[in-house]
């Protein structure tokens, strides 16, 4: 079974040398430790090693009761379908809901061992190395920054309920203040597509959302959902008067009873309705004959690029905040041309590199496109949630109400919107620090989280448990299998000394039991970096690859697609100008800030 990609990728012998260079020049000085210029040198070797050595295909494991494909339709060709298909008109499920993730890593590295799933105990890895003890903040950014993460993740991935009563039971210490021994931790739903599997095959588990960055959470993932979310007028969807999410007795379709839910997400969900709902405005102002139907189509279309742009070149340039990967995020949207050039000239080069990835062609690099699941166990970053919340009015700065992040979850959420405007609620969170993504900073709320069906849940403890069932591998072979120097000892893994006495009490001194996570928060980060640059190895290979294999990010990218309207919206808007657009009177918090990802300025009394 062929699972790797690279077929013909930059395999001359030219190429070799240079990425033969680029991953030595990384393994000796490190890229972050290198002049601009050469370290984008040397990450563009990386990624070329990553993308031919490290992505791995799932679907050709074994199958069945695999779902049809929908009939074809001829909007297809130039609309996103609600589930995903036909993105690839040439392979019509990839990419959709339900279909597999891929992985980073060879598929014989990626194994579930059930005799070292609980070693060392995940409860004890999450009370003694998790732990937040004193909120650890980057003070350049703003809690959008956490808000915005999840909201991303909605869109991205999840790998829906299990089945009730499926659990992993985690034996507890006599002295842990758990109320139920053993502590139960909900499995991961099985791959209903996998017939059952002998021990020692490599395990697949299926995307409840597309891979696609397609504004699931908006829109849902099937036809069903979206209708429900459209208002059937002007393409729009659904939201009050006073621009709150509607209200619902259906459990079932509530947003407030899917465990995760929070005030955060709940915000950008409405701010981004709004914005889909304005693009209609435009929309129908340029082309009045249009039908509901063709409106909203386009919207989701413009909306859509304008989150994966905001992301590609606002959020994730402010969370990695190195030189060096500002400007690469900003080349993967507008190519070493840049924004102004792009602008002038247009695309000068069908190359990636030369003038960004949204309108070059479409490439998978040798494998069917799909989400990996190290790709969601890098993405577990629950530290970026502060503990306790302080509400300001955006007019004056003063106090409304402090929350703690419990009160902020779930049915919880609407009641606080209720009572607080979305300006002052947009203007509290530009105010707000997150957490750097480090041991000993995980959310207090969150180590003791109450779900809305009632259960209590540790999800330092689960995030642990997650990764190894999902057998993605611990640390240091994580770390070989991307091309990394492994860690040495304890000592060489993190640049905090009582750290590193605390992880080798944990784990036993062995240094190969140390989970990926773990790992992760304790290494020493790169200047500017709020996660780990083990992490930024997976960012590198997939974050342009979901631009890459979208056709309506390269081949589809085009003013007959989008619209001349929808293209210039796109390439108008950023972050600040949908909160303006949305909440003008943020206008003094934003003025003179670059990045609307870092602290708003505080209104004057």
């Amino acid at each position: 079974m062929k699972s790797t990609a690279g077929s013909g990728y930059r395999k001359s012998l030219g190429w070799r040398i240079f990425n033969r260079l680029a991953q030595s020049a990384d393994h000796r000085f490190g890229w972050h430790k290198l002049p601009t210029a050469v370290g984008l040198a040397v990450l563009t070797g990386v990624r070329n090693i990553l993308r031919q050595r490290n992505l791995y295909d799932t679907e050709g494991l074994p199958a069945k009761d695999v779902a049809g494909v929908p009939p074809w339709r001829p909007e297809y060709a130039t609309t996103r379908t609600p589930d995903g298909t036909y993105n690839d008109l040439s392979n019509p499920t990839m990419g959709r809901a339900g279909s597999r993730f891929g992985r980073n890593v060879p598929l014989d590295k990626a194994h579930l061992d059930r005799a070292a799933l609980m070693d060392p105990n995940p409860r004890t890895v999450s009370r003694e190395l998790m732990t937040r003890h004193e909120f650890q903040a980057v003070e350049g950014l703003n809690a959008l920054v956490a808000a915005w993460l999840q909201f991303m993740i909605h869109d991205w991935f999840s790998h829906g309920p299990g089945p009730s009563g499926d659990i992993w039971e985690v034996p507890l210490v006599d002295d842990d203040p758990w109320p139920e021994h053993p502590m139960a931790i909900p499995k991961t739903p099985p791959d209903p597509t996998r017939p059952d599997a002998a021990d020692g095959q490599p395990p697949s588990f299926v995307n409840t959302e597309t891979h696609w960055w397609d504004g699931s959470s908006l829109y849902g993932t099937n036809l069903e959902h979206q209708q429900k979310v459209r208002s059937g007028t002007d393409g729009k969807l659904h939201i009050d008067v006073n621009s709150l999410l509607p209200r619902t007795s259906d459990r079932q379709t509530d947003p407030t009873q899917v465990p995760g839910w929070w005030l955060g997400l709940s915000v950008l969900t409405r701010l981004f309705l709004l914005e889909h709902n304005a693009i209609c405005d435009r929309l129908k102002l340029e082309y009045p004959s249009w039908s509901d139907e063709d409106l909203f189509q386009r919207a989701r279309l413009i909306n859509a690029a304008v989150l994966a742009k905001i992301h590609t070149v606002e959020w994730t340039p402010a969370v990695i905040s190195h030189p060096t990967t500002k400007v690469a995020m900003h080349a993967n949207w507008y190519g070493l041309v840049g924004q102004r050039g792009t602008e002038l000239f247009g695309r000068l080069s069908n190359s990636e590199v030369v003038s960004g990835i949204p309108g070059s062609e479409t490439a998978h690099y040798g494998v069917p496109y799909s989400l990996t699941e190290e790709f969601t166990s890098v993405y577990r970053m629950h530290p970026l949630t502060p503990d306790d919340w302080t509400f300001r009015s955006a007019t004056d700065d003063s106090v409304i109400e402090e929350r703690s992040f419990h009160e902020l979850t779930g049915p919880q959420a609407p009641d606080v919107e209720e009572r607080i405007s979305l300006n002052d609620l947009l203007y509290s969170f530009g105010r707000l620090h997150p957490g750097l993504v480090r041991l000993h900073n995980f959310p207090r709320d969150l180590q003791t989280f109450k779900r809305p069906d009632g259960r209590l849940a540790d999800l330092a403890a689960t995030d642990i448990l997650r990764t190894r069932e999902l057998g993605v591998p611990r640390y240091n072979e994580f770390r070989r299998l991307l091309h990394l120097q492994p860690a040495t000892s304890f000592e060489s893994l993190t640049d905090v000394p009582q750290w590193a006495d605390e992880m080798r009490r944990v784990y036993n001194d062995d240094i190969e039991k140390v989970d990926l996570i773990v790992g992760m928060f304790a290494e020493p980060l790169p200047k500017g970096f709020g996660f780990s640059d083990t992490a930024f190895r997976i960012f590198i290979v997939m974050a342009s690859r979901r631009l890459n294999s979208d056709r309506f990010f390269t081949s589809g990218y085009t003013p007959q697609v989008y619209t001349p309207v929808g293209m210039r919206w796109i390439n108008e808007t950023t972050m600040a100008s949908v909160l303006l657009r949305h909440c003008p009177d943020l206008r003094p918090a934003l003025l003179g800030l670059e990045n609307a990802f870092t602290p708003f300025n505080p209104a004057s009394a």
